[in-house]
């Protein structure tokens, strides 16, 4: 995908929910997976979105969420059970994140442009804020498609050698 592309795969899921990101288990792809959810008077079913950032040389995430919300959210209380508490806090066990700001391509990246020339191909980097974690990421191409029930990212398996 180009730059443009690039930037309206973005537009499709502003303030939506990511519910996983990391690197594949190959560990070359960064993937990002969001819940796109529409009005429901639209009939638009939900779906899980794949945005696949292919040959990222770069990852960089922190934390969006205040050391104020962080030092009131440190207890196991809220990833566990949180819903029948009423606490204050950020809830880490809602197991989602709103895609708010939303992402963008930063133009004139100077990582970008080292790794563009590096490698030969084009390079771009995206910050994607979101309402839990801020995630920079230095890629060549993006690849979106849906996610079919039963994905995983990662899966124990048996060393079978």
């Amino acid at each position: 995908m180009d730059a443009a592309q690039i930037s309206e795969a973005f537009d499709h899921v502003f303030d939506q929910a990511i519910v996983f990101h990391g690197f594949t288990d190959y560990m070359r792809d960064y993937d990002v997976i969001v819940y796109a959810a529409a009005d429901p008077r639209t009939g638009i079913e939900p779906e899980y979105l794949r945005y696949r950032f292919k040959h990222c040389v770069e990852a960089s995430v922190t934390s969006a969420v205040s050391p104020a919300s962080w030092s009131a959210s440190l207890g196991d209380r809220f990833v566990d059970d949180w819903q029948d508490q009423d606490l204050d806090g950020y809830v880490w066990g809602v197991r989602w994140q709103v895609l708010y700001p939303g992402a963008k391509l930063l133009p004139k990246s100077k990582s970008g442009s080292v790794w563009s020339a590096r490698l030969g191909v084009p390079f771009h980097e995206a910050l994607i804020e979101a309402n839990g974690h801020n995630i920079s990421l230095v890629f060549s191409d993006l690849v979106t498609d849906r996610v079919v029930p039963g994905y995983a990212p990662f899966t124990v398996t048996l060393d079978e050698k």
